[in-house]
């Protein structure tokens, strides 16, 4: 039972002992421990405090580059629309230019066509007045007095007779 009940020598000793370590602790150990776990302290929230930063700056930088896509988007959007504009600025001008140039070789070639309509027709008065006079000088070299006579030559002289 003896180790159960330490002794009145023993306990005088050891509280004297643990007065001393805990004397010397606390004049050299416990200011440079406390120090140090305040520095570890400030160390931690100091990092805690630059995290937060770093979020708050990764956000501010998250946030200006959605802006920054949302811009170049509605840049390339306008550029092609513009370029849809201009193409189909260029087809409708390439139209235009397309149904005048039709309508100025119609209009030359309608020009063309009247020309040899009229040139055609010209010609035409040219022959008809050559026969009547041919037909008339062989009338009249002929000199019948038979109408009947005269009907068949002028019939036999126009089947003999050939358009130019």
């Amino acid at each position: 039972m003896e180790l159960v009940k330490p002794g009145l020598g023993l306990v005088f000793w050891m509280t004297l002992t643990f007065s001393i370590v805990l004397f010397i602790l606390s004049k050299f150990a416990w200011k440079p421990i406390l120090n140090s776990i305040r520095e570890r302290e400030d160390s931690i929230n100091n990092a805690l405090n630059a995290a937060e930063e770093a979020r708050k700056q990764m956000d501010a930088l998250k946030s200006d580059n959605e802006k920054l896509l949302n811009e170049a988007r509605q840049e390339r959007d306008n550029l092609l629309k513009e370029a849809r504009d201009m193409k189909e600025e260029i087809i409708s001008q390439a139209k235009k230019t397309a149904d005048d140039e039709a309508r100025r070789i119609v209009a030359s070639a309608n020009e063309s066509i009247q020309a040899a309509k009229l040139k055609a027709l010209n010609e035409l008065k040219t022959q008809v007045a050559e026969i009547s006079v041919d037909l008339a000088e062989k009338v009249l070299r002929k000199k019948m007095e038979d109408r009947s006579a005269q009907e068949a030559f002028v019939n036999e002289n126009l089947k003999s007779i050939s358009l130019k």
